[in-house]
């Protein structure tokens, strides 16, 4: 039985990473999906509203779970017995990042692999920053997220006012 991990922030969990989860947990016998609780970015959800949106999208895939870590990724592989660590590659620049990641990981952990999966081309400009933006300015993210993720931006960018889009970075889409 091989068991991989898909690791990340999912802040929040879009379609693009939806995609990339189904589609490895199809090669793989067991997908643990590792929900990231201290990246060095700021977020919009804490980390148990992360997992609870992520846990709820996958609820009834067979060969799914969700889990919420920290630390480095190896360790929570080795935790969970994972010898896969799944990534998803939207664009060229990608692959850079996840190369010198991929290497990092390699030289702490050499018994656990990367397989890198090419986002389906709906998906290829789709971040969740891009998300978080096109949202915090009203606009209709309901194409790129699931229904109960969009509710919850509703939610938190109601809670957070005209302020919210300053409380933490955004990607510019206004040029």
């Amino acid at each position: 039985m091989v068991r991989a991990i898909f690791p990340g922030t999912f802040d929040p969990i879009h379609l693009g990473h939806i995609d990339i989860a189904e589609r490895a947990a199809l090669l793989f016998d067991e997908l643990v999906i590792g929900v990231y609780d201290r990246p060095l970015k700021n977020l919009l959800f804490s980390p148990k509203e992360r997992l609870d949106m992520v846990s709820q999208v996958f609820r009834g895939h067979r060969n799914i779970s969700v889990v919420g870590y920290q630390g480095l990724t190896v360790e929570f592989c080795r935790s969970v017995d994972a010898k896969v660590i799944v990534r998803g590659l939207r664009v060229f620049s990608d692959f850079e990042h996840e190369f010198r990641m991929a290497l990092a990981n390699r030289r702490l952990a050499p018994e656990i692999d990367v397989v890198a999966l090419i986002t389906s081309e709906e998906h290829s400009f789709l971040t969740g920053s891009t998300v978080r933006e096109i949202a915090s300015l009203e606009g209709d993210v309901s194409s790129l997220v699931p229904k109960l993720v969009l509710k919850a931006l509703k939610k938190r960018f109601e809670e957070l006012g005209e302020d919210g889009p300053r409380s933490f970075p955004l990607t510019s889409l206004r040029d």
